[in-house]
């Protein structure tokens, strides 16, 4: 079962998107661990929304509305994820909060948020 973890910061905070040493140290090793456990299928860290190449999208009644960022009317923002491969959502769950300890050790409050991806009957 594959199963995406997707870690959310708030922008506004400083350094929320400037990661220190140890914080790139420890998810290196993390990401190295899950690489080799044969689990991670893909992983990558995001932007700040101030970057001039963020932009939404939204549709409403048939509008379409692009609007460039930064979303500064946004404070949980993800900014980052891992797509995992396990054999259970409790298999997800323990990466999962493993994932948000180094957050959590390392930069301060985080929301991580696990969800199964869709895969379509044989």
């Amino acid at each position: 079962m594959r199963y995406m973890m997707m870690h959310k910061l708030d922008e506004t905070l400083p350094g929320a998107f400037n990661p220190s040493p140890e914080f790139l140290t420890r998810m290196e090793s993390f990401m190295k661990e899950a690489g080799q456990s044969g689990i991670l299928l893909a992983a990558e860290g995001l932007c700040p929304t101030s970057k001039d190449d963020a932009t939404r999208i939204t549709v409403t009644s048939g509008k379409t509305t692009v609007t460039d960022g930064p979303f500064t009317e946004t404070k949980e923002l993800i900014a980052g994820f891992a797509l995992v491969d396990v054999r259970s959502r409790e298999e997800a769950v323990e990466w999962g909060r493993r994932f948000a300890d180094i957050f959590a050790e390392t930069i301060g409050d985080v929301e991580v948020d696990i969800r199964r991806v869709y895969e379509s009957p044989e």
